[in-house]
């Protein structure tokens, strides 16, 4: 019997896991599109946009920059703005949304 409470409680962990991580796809999906998109594009930024594209990039990398742009210890008018007003959680979203793009 406890075995078998166990093993339901691992499969529950697990796929609240897998659910957890789906829904800050969806979170990140949506906050790239609205505060990020317009520069940096989903796949490639627009087409006379000199801003880098940020599908595929390592999330890791992403969470770090955004953050320093975010506490001003990367310069840049425009992402020190724009970051400024994001939260932890909303740059693991987005990095890891990024992330998951394929460019």
């Amino acid at each position: 019997m406890k075995m078998t409470h166990f093993i339901v409680s691992l499969l529950a962990g697990v796929l609240a896991a897998g659910s957890a991580q789906a829904t800050s796809l969806y979170v990140g999906q949506a906050k790239a599109g609205a505060v990020c998109a317009q520069c940096h594009g989903i796949r490639m930024p627009s087409a006379d946009a000199p801003f880098p594209p940020l599908g595929g990039r390592d999330p890791e990398y992403l969470k770090t920059a955004i953050k320093q742009y975010r506490d001003k210890t990367r310069k840049s008018d425009i992402m020190n703005a724009i970051a400024g007003s994001l939260t932890d959680a909303e740059i693991n979203d987005i990095a890891t949304y990024y992330g998951s793009v394929k460019p």
